[in-house]
């Protein structure tokens, strides 16, 4: 076995294409738009390459096929905590043969240590963690965009390699079919009359300035007591409401006000993989003109609930419950939708899983960020 990083366009290519040996016979994988991953390793689309590294491998076998892939990556914002030394890897794909997986971990720490790395959390994303985060290894049906899918046989590679679970990550999903859970509508039909001071606002693509601004007030003040938090930046927020542009339903992105200040906000979005699933990565000119068409015949029918939050000072007044409300309301009146995926919560996080559980969702994945320590 021979294993190079990736420079060239060839390399490249190879990176991506190996999953179609790996999931040849998976009905269930959609293939992730060659674009987006690409994006994550280009410094000029990336931010993240403003504080930190990364490069990736590929595997190939004696006869020159490719059989794996593997990515690592260290951001300096993050890297420091606890006395620990933080890395990552991601972007994981291999053949069923442990000794392949072996060599691309083993790659991929060697380039760590090189870097004074002590751990290695993993599989991960160069970026944020609301997008190919975490192992699957529960729930092997056709993911949402975004969402991380693999074969079920990594998991063994994982943990034989000594990788340790340190969260797991719940997905729940329900249908709106038959309309919301009665006793959900109560509670946020509650909270707004009880609150004349609060307003709520579906996002607007032509005030993205405006909102990117409030989407980073409000995130920053909401996670900055979790671990490792870094601030994110107004001009990630743009660049993730410019990419989102072309699939956002803005009705499903609320964001909520009290006595005019920021508050608190839910971000959805249309699950697209039921269209993507039909394009091999591939972004072709015919492939957008197909997306254009299928998105305005409703042929979407499930809908990704990809993050919120609410400021500490907001927080226990039930905000997030209102604009889940409001987004389910428009998606109901609006769309074809018939399922919600709310995705994905760590198993720390009580109060979020407590509102899954308010609008009668049942587990439907489960996906785990491993913990390697080096020393």
């Amino acid at each position: 076995m021979n294993i190079a990083a990736v420079k060239t366009k060839k390399q490249a290519d190879a990176f991506l294409n190996v999953v179609r040996l790996i999931y040849q016979n998976d009905s269930s994988y959609v293939r992730p738009l060659d674009n987006d991953i690409e994006a994550v390793f280009n410094p000029e689309k990336n931010t993240f390459y403003q504080h930190g590294e990364a490069t990736r491998w590929i595997l190939e076998d004696a006869n020159g096929r490719t059989i794996g892939r593997i990515a690592a990556f260290i951001n300096e914002k993050k890297a420091n905590y606890e006395g620990k030394r933080i890395g990552g890897v991601g972007f994981f794909e291999c053949i069923d043969d442990y000794a392949a997986a072996e060599k691309l971990f083993d790659t991929a720490k060697e380039w760590l240590k090189e870097r004074k790395v002590t751990t290695v959390d993993g599989p991960i994303n160069f970026g944020e963690n609301d997008q190919y985060w975490g192992l699957l290894v529960e729930g092997y049906t056709p993911p949402s965009y975004g969402m991380a899918y693999n074969a079920p046989y990594y998991q063994s590679f994982f943990e034989q390699y000594g990788f340790e679970v340190k969260m797991e990550q719940i997905t729940n999903e329900f249908s709106i079919v038959n309309g919301l859970s009665p006793r959900f509508v109560k509670i946020a039909e509650y909270v707004i009359s009880k609150r004349p001071n609060l307003e709520t606002k579906p996002f607007d693509p032509k005030q993205i300035d405006k909102f990117a601004e409030d989407f980073m007030n409000i995130y920053n003040s909401a996670w900055a007591e979790f671990e490792n938090f870094t601030p994110i930046k107004k001009d990630y927020v743009i660049e993730t409401f410019k990419k989102i542009k072309p699939i956002v339903d803005p009705g499903i992105i609320q964001f909520a006000y009290v006595n005019g200040e920021p508050a608190s906000f839910v971000m959805c979005l249309p699950d697209v993989n039921q269209i993507f699933q039909k394009f091999d990565g591939k972004l072709t000119l015919w492939n957008k003109l197909k997306f254009l068409y299928l998105k305005k015949t409703n042929f979407i029918e499930r809908v990704r609930v990809v993050v919120m939050g609410s400021k500490p000072e907001f927080q226990n007044m039930g905000l997030e419950s209102v604009l889940t409300y409001r987004a389910f309301q428009h998606t109901i009146k609006n769309t074809n939708v018939k399922d919600i995926e709310l995705s994905w919560v760590g198993d720390f996080n009580e109060k979020m899983l407590a509102i899954h559980k308010g609008l009668g969702a049942k587990p439907s994945k489960k996906h785990i960020t491993y913990r390697l320590e080096l020393v």
